[in-house]
């Protein structure tokens, strides 16, 4: 399923073939949480932004409208027009995050809605089922994603219990397969640990053994320094399989992606770019603009004078503040669509860079002038 075409250093050039297509690889995942992505985006839209794989979220699908309906519609590719992958996250980030009374047992965790206070119930198998339900490409192990600030103790006992749970994962989507709107739905395992070294090497030895199609790196980004993030890559990756797709969850900045890839990352999701250009923070090839701020009032030139995006070709700096000042929604959907259209159009330019053996030379340059505040 996984081709690697190139590398340089510990990055790669890859091909993902699923049954929904094949993923040019490194790939930034763009996040349509409740099957849309936040700002008036569409699917159809997605494709002229370079998006190869989308990523929507299980526990809130489960929620509203409910799995059941979204596979009575034929699975969410019918569901929400997408013909290309889609990766459904399990929903665990949402349970231990939203839910603010929440009880973990090894059956799995009970927790209260969010939006109404409704008792829910969600294990391995309800995980699966769900996603089952969904057909997407790609479904995430159910995995707890604990606080990186508890004690290694702590740790030691959540880690192993989501070992059993992967198991557990592995074996139920083996079984709905058989009877699934897809039926060659894959199952990427989750790395925890924290910020222990140790914990992180000895998840990643045992669930590599389990074979599955991918593995993801979990519960980094969630409070701990950019330097801890890339240790932790440094001394896990060594242990992930070769052959596999290697997935960064809910990661992150331009930069972030950049250094990433150099530790041997191939896939990333983030609501950075949707959520950033909602409140006016925009990405460039220079570094970061604030289109709130009063100089870009008259600014009739594009948010990126090197970007080819909808938004670049057809409106001015000026035009879009005005739009996001006035509260009007086109606002928030241009600017959504030029930070979406950036962050795909930078992993095709790190995938280039790669091909023609000068990645370390695009990073060197790269990484420290997409994080600068212009």
């Amino acid at each position: 399923m996984f081709k690697i075409l190139k590398t340089e250093g510990r990055a790669r050039r890859g091909e993902f073939h699923t049954p929904h297509g094949t993923v040019q690889t490194p790939v930034f995942m763009n996040v349509g949480t409740s099957a849309a992505i936040k700002g008036g985006v569409s699917s159809v839209d997605l494709k002229d932004l370079k998006c190869q794989v989308e990523l929507c979220n299980t526990y809130h699908l489960h929620l509203r409208p409910g799995d059941g309906v979204v596979a009575e519609l034929g699975g969410l590719h019918k569901f929400m027009n997408w013909d290309r992958p889609i990766l459904t996250d399990s929903g665990g980030f949402q349970v231990f995050s939203l839910a603010s009374i929440r009880k973990i047992k090894e059956e799995g965790v009970s927790f209260q809605s969010h939006i109404d206070g409704q008792k829910i119930f969600m294990g391995p198998e309800e995980s699966m089922r769900i996603q089952s339900n969904l057909a997407s490409t790609i479904a995430m192990a159910f995995d707890e994603c604990a606080d990186s600030t508890l004690p290694k103790e702590y740790f030691k006992e959540s880690v192993a219990r989501t070992e059993r749970w992967l198991e557990r994962c592995k074996t139920e989507l083996a079984r709905l397969n058989k009877t699934a709107i897809n039926k060659e739905q894959m199952l990427f395992g989750i790395n925890q640990g924290g910020v222990y070294d140790d914990i992180r090497i000895e998840n990643m030895k045992k669930i590599a053994k389990l074979d599955l199609p991918g593995y993801a790196i979990g519960g980094l980004a969630v409070g701990e320094t950019a330097e801890e993030m890339y240790h932790i890559l440094d001394v896990t990756l060594p242990f992930a399989p070769e052959n596999k797709p290697r997935y960064l969850m809910g990661v992150g900045t331009p930069t972030n992606i950049i250094e990433g890839v150099a530790r041997g990352i191939d896939f990333f999701d983030c609501v950075m770019p949707s959520r950033n250009a909602r409140h006016g923070h925009l990405f460039t090839s220079n570094g970061i603009i604030n289109i709130m701020n009063l100089k870009y009032q008259t600014d009739t030139s594009p948010i990126d004078p090197n970007c080819s995006c909808p938004t670049c070709r057809n409106h001015s700096r000026a035009y879009v503040r005005h739009l996001l000042k006035a509260g009007e929604m086109l606002g928030m959907r241009l600017a959504v669509i030029h930070n979406l259209y950036f962050y795909n159009q930078l992993t095709e330019n790190i995938r280039t860079a790669l091909e023609e053996g000068r990645f370390e030379e695009f990073r060197k340059i790269y990484s420290p002038l997409l994080s600068k505040r212009i």
